[in-house]
């Protein structure tokens, strides 16, 4: 069986709330009509349908509209989201194995209420946040309460990434040009929120904490022995010791890590995440449906991609499916 374990969707009723919500937002509807299977069951199950064995772990859509919203809409549309998804766990069991629920993090009262209903109401196995939440990084005094709640839980948090093309990436610039907010900006924006976790000790403190990033672990594993040279440089010839409140090496913690293969195929790349997260913390993801084939592209060329990894048929059998499971603590 392969279980993909970061697929996205955009249910109903909850699309017409954003859409209400943000009636004069063209982006919206260009991002609807771009990507119909976030919407269109059919479509999405005739593409699964092309693959033997193929379940999803749902994932609410992660357009920047979201991060438009009012800290009161996003209580609203985070429930009405996490009803719907379940609601789609509980009818297409053959189809989708669990979901992860999204958070109000603007208001983290709210959040924390919706956790414990997600889980114990609508059965999650897992919630989704991102890299900062209006700008506040994910390390922030008032976010400590979830990781202590997931941590006892004993299930995954789940971070996707953000940048808003509002970003410029040159001071002298209104916005991002290129699509170099999504496809070099989220990637940074990860990094940035893997050594925000790691260096502020959230890890030693919740040591029972499981995170899961997206897009094989960004930057981080190409560049570990930047990492590495570089904090062990300003710790020995210049004086900072920013891991003061570590026990391990800052590699270490970030080898906690899990993360998932949706690089959209490039097997070096995915040997790459697997030679500095190991078997056990790399978990199959395609990110469907975002791709110029309805999700097809994505998971074809995943699917072929680990296939074609220089790794032992159970290792592959662990990444396809064993991983999410013991991730998710699902059932076998």
């Amino acid at each position: 069986m392969k279980i993909d374990a970061y697929a996205h969707i955009m249910p109903p009723k909850y699309e017409a709330a954003l859409c209400n919500k943000q009636p004069k937002n063209l982006f919206i509807a260009k991002y609807i009509a771009g990507f119909p299977a976030l919407t269109d069951l059919n479509l999405r199950f005739r593409i699964m349908d092309k693959y033997d064995d193929l379940m999803q772990v749902l994932a609410l859509e992660a357009s920047e509209s979201w991060d438009l919203l009012k800290p009161q809409d996003k209580v609203e549309l985070a429930k009405i989201a996490n009803d719907e998804m379940a609601e789609l766990v509980f009818k297409h069991p053959d189809r989708f194995v669990a979901a992860i629920a999204s958070l109000p993090m603007s208001d983290i009262d709210a959040a924390l209420k919706e956790v414990d209903r997600a889980i114990t109401d609508l059965r999650f196995r897992g919630v989704q946040v991102f890299t900062d939440v209006d700008g506040k990084p994910l390390d922030a005094s008032e976010f400590m309460p979830l990781y202590e709640k997931m941590a006892d839980y004993d299930l995954p948090i789940f971070i996707h990434p953000q940048r808003a093309r509002t970003v410029p990436d040159y001071p002298v610039e209104s916005e991002s040009k290129y699509l170099v907010s999504r496809i070099f900006g989220w990637p940074y924006e990860t990094t940035v929120a893997m050594a925000r976790l790691v260096f502020s000790g959230i890890f030693e403190k919740f040591a029972n904490l499981k995170v899961m990033i997206h897009h094989c672990g960004a930057m981080v594993p190409y560049l570990a022995d930047r990492i590495a040279a570089q904090t062990e440089h300003a710790e020995m010839r210049m004086g900072y010791r920013y891991e003061a409140n570590l026990t391990l090496r800052p590699l270490d913690y970030y080898r906690m890590f899990y993360t998932d293969t949706a690089l959209y195929g490039n097997t070096p790349a995915l040997m790459c995440g697997y030679s500095f997260f190991g078997a056990d913390h790399l978990l199959f993801g395609t990110d469907m449906p975002y791709d110029s084939q309805l999700g097809d592209r994505a998971t074809r060329q995943v699917v072929k991609a680990i296939e074609q990894m220089d790794i032992s048929a159970a290792e592959k059998e662990k990444v396809f499916e064993h991983n999410v499971r013991k991730l998710m603590r699902l059932p076998i």
